[in-house]
């Protein structure tokens, strides 16, 4: 994927960068409760002062769809980006006089009308900030807003440092990836995740299916899957989604054991039995020991891992164990040099973290919605945006 870099611009000496970024952080009493967002702005920033430039911050706060919503202003996040940058950062709104230093956080952008519609005269005027637009904010690109993708269209538009890591990554990861490449689908429902199974199997050598989704695969080829969860109207799309694979040479794993349980709840009483014993008044809570094996066996001789999802309910003892040891399998060959791990979505970064994995994969999305959507095989039109 060739998309324009930061240091395409060359010398930025008097020069303003219009950045888009992500500070849509957790808040709690005024005081920003994870700078984990903060955190990822700091290389971009960093990047345009050593070539001489300074930076104009465009972010947006929660949902004040169009109105001044005094509670989602930026404001309050400037403190905790100053002290991440180790620098002064001003605060301007949109039409007023830009302070002199080297670093200003303009106030939410979607308290503008027009951020959400992609409004070409708001993007004239975000583009009045500076002389060239750099896109930092991965998790904002599947959305075409006037700070996203209108504006890239009236500057020399270029991707960030933390964006273009990403970028990089996701790449590698099903752009051109290193076969066998395996991809690990979890979560509750095939519903939420149908656009990612179809386009998985025609990309990936291994699809291992986890979590609730599993018992909807389980239920279309005939297992009785007792109370788990289960859409049962989908058996058509499951098994349609199996012919694909079969069709593309894409191997599905489903679980050959599970764990289950009558109650859903933490360390509740429960057997490890294989997967078409389960009785009708329980429910699967996680793949058992013997998947978990053979799933190792599968990332073992794998180079490339995409991973969205755990593989089964995670928060709760021992329901636990298959997620954790498959995220250990892979962060230990992450480590040996011999898999490139990418993962993304909210609970697999939980899960992940939970298993003590996070830091050894190589690349971790922090972006839920446009994670998913790259998953899919969508174009991401702040991501389009940037191409050269």
């Amino acid at each position: 994927m060739a998309f324009n870099r930061i240091s395409d611009f060359g010398d930025l000496t008097g020069k303003r960068a219009v950045v888009r970024v992500d500070l849509n952080v957790p808040m709690q009493d005024g005081v920003v409760t994870d700078d984990t967002r903060l955190q990822a702005v700091k290389p971009t920033v960093e990047a345009v002062l050593k070539a001489g430039g300074k930076c104009v911050l465009l972010a947006h706060f929660g949902r004040p769809k169009g109105q001044k919503v005094s509670e989602m202003s930026l404001k309050p996040v400037v403190p905790a980006l100053a002290d991440v940058l180790g620098c002064d950062v001003a605060f301007a709104e949109l039409g007023s006089e830009l302070p002199g230093t080297n670093v200003v956080v303009m106030e939410n952008t979607r308290f503008e009308a027009g951020e959400e519609k992609n409004d070409a005269e708001l993007a004239k005027r975000y583009a009045a900030l500076g002389d060239v637009y750099i896109n930092d904010a991965f998790s904002c690109a599947h959305r075409a807003h006037a700070s996203t993708e209108a504006i890239a269209k009236l500057l020399p538009a270029a991707a960030g440092e933390t964006m273009g890591a990403e970028l990089e990554a996701l790449d590698n990861a099903l752009g051109n990836p290193k076969s066998p490449v395996v991809a690990v689908v979890g979560g509750a429902k095939v519903s939420s995740k149908l656009a990612v199974l179809e386009n998985l199997v025609a990309k990936v050598d291994h699809l291992i299916i986890g979590g609730g989704m599993a018992n909807t695969f389980l239920y279309a080829g005939g297992v009785d899957v007792g109370a788990s969860l289960c859409e049962n109207d989908l058996k058509d799309t499951a098994l349609a989604i199996l012919a694909s694979a079969e069709k593309a040479g894409c191997q599905v794993h489903l679980p050959s054991d599970v764990v289950v349980a009558k109650e859903f709840k933490a360390n509740a009483e429960n057997r490890t039995i294989t997967a078409d014993d389960v009785a009708s008044d329980e429910m699967i809570l996680d793949a058992g020991p013997e998947t978990v094996t053979a799933l190792c066996d599968v990332l073992e001789n794998a180079n490339t891992l995409v991973w969205n999802g755990p593989m089964g309910a995670f928060e709760m003892e021992p329901f636990d164990r298959a997620t954790v040891a498959l995220a250990q399998k892979a962060a230990y060959l992450t480590d040996e040099g011999s898999l490139l791990s990418v993962a993304g979505g909210g609970d697999t970064v939980a899960a992940l973290a939970h298993a003590g994995a996070k830091d050894s994969f190589t690349h971790i999305s922090t972006a839920g919605g446009a994670f998913l959507e790259w998953m899919e095989g969508r174009e991401l039109p702040g991501v389009e945006a940037l191409k050269k």
